[in-house]
């Protein structure tokens, strides 16, 4: 007999079904009138993480609310992650409350706002919330799936379709948005820890968001300020052996060979990210002419992967 129930799957599941957490965004976007419009959402991921030559966030909305019939318009919104201050949830609450962007937007806000700066002279740019511990300003990617074919001129009860897949309007009521970000924007305390080392002591007040659960209340849970979070250690990685790396790297251009020297550079290397990495050394070597790379070769590649990091920062 199983230890589980059955709990049947309904719409907006991940509340009304499950137990899920996530992350309290408060969207900032730019109205018709060209006044400020915020919204509250959970529903945004990482969507690109690497090897495309942009980042980018997903966000799940209904299509009916101020911010998907805005970035219809403008394409541009600012993600902002606020922090696990109790009036500034109530803020988040209010404002994530259905209804017109006017009568949300007329109450003082809780929030301090100030320029981004991403094109800070765009019209179409919304202002971001100072009191966040990061925003990501966005872009929406509307030429993926032909997505900008959606006008909000077309959304009245919902939208009569057809639909899209994955960007756009996805369902009657649903639109998702695949956000290119053009700025991450660090508070300094942040930035410093992330550049420096993140320990338990420096690590943002980030509060974890369940939903509208019951009709009657959101629930989250504040940052654990006395229990503070865990640091649990990476597994050292398996070495690799040198035979194994020989293999791989034989087959990954038929003219640009390394030597056991160079080879050994890579034994702690985790099998996943190893094709990765060899590519990384046998595309340095085309460029500079390489045929044979060595261990003197790998710590050049290495200093230089080492400093486009730190220009990153």
């Amino acid at each position: 007999m199983s230890s589980f129930k059955d709990l049947r799957i309904v719409d907006n599941f991940y509340q009304t079904s499950a137990f899920f957490p996530m992350p309290t965004l408060c969207i900032s976007t730019v109205n018709p009138d060209g006044s400020l419009n915020i919204g509250s959402y959970s529903l945004c991921f990482p969507y690109y993480i690497a090897g495309k030559d942009r980042y980018a966030m997903v966000l799940e909305c209904r299509n009916t609310s101020n911010t998907c019939q805005n970035i219809l318009r403008t394409h541009k919104c600012a993600l902002n992650f606020i922090t696990d201050d109790r009036k500034f949830f109530k803020e988040a609450v209010r404002l994530g409350f259905p209804g017109p962007s006017e009568e949300k937007m007329k109450e003082p806000l809780k929030f301090t706002m100030e320029k981004g700066q991403a094109d800070p002279d765009d019209p179409m740019r919304p202002q971001v919330i100072a009191d966040a511990y990061q925003v990501f300003e966005c872009t929406w990617a509307s030429h993926l799936e032909g997505a900008d074919k959606f006008k909000v001129e077309d959304i009245d009860d919902g939208h009569p379709g057809p639909y899209n897949d994955f960007n756009g309007i996805t369902s009657k009521y649903g639109a998702h948005f695949i956000l290119y970000i053009d700025k991450i924007l660090m508070k300094e305390e942040y930035y410093n820890a992330i550049v420096n080392g993140v320990t338990k002591d420096n690590f943002p007040p980030v509060p974890v968001d369940y939903g509208y659960r019951d009709s009657t209340n959101f629930w989250y849970t504040r940052f654990p300020r006395f229990f503070k979070p865990i640091a649990e250690p990476i597994p050292a990685p398996k070495e690799v052996d040198l035979a194994s790396i020989r293999f791989a790297a034989d087959r990954i251009d038929p003219e640009i060979k390394f030597t056991d020297a160079a080879l050994k550079n890579f034994v702690k290397v985790p099998r996943p990210f190893l094709k990765t990495v060899l590519n990384g050394c046998v595309a340095w070597a085309k460029e500079n002419n390489v045929t044979l790379i060595d261990d003197e070769h790998v710590k050049i590649i290495n200093d230089k992967r080492n400093a486009e990091k730190q220009k990153r920062k």
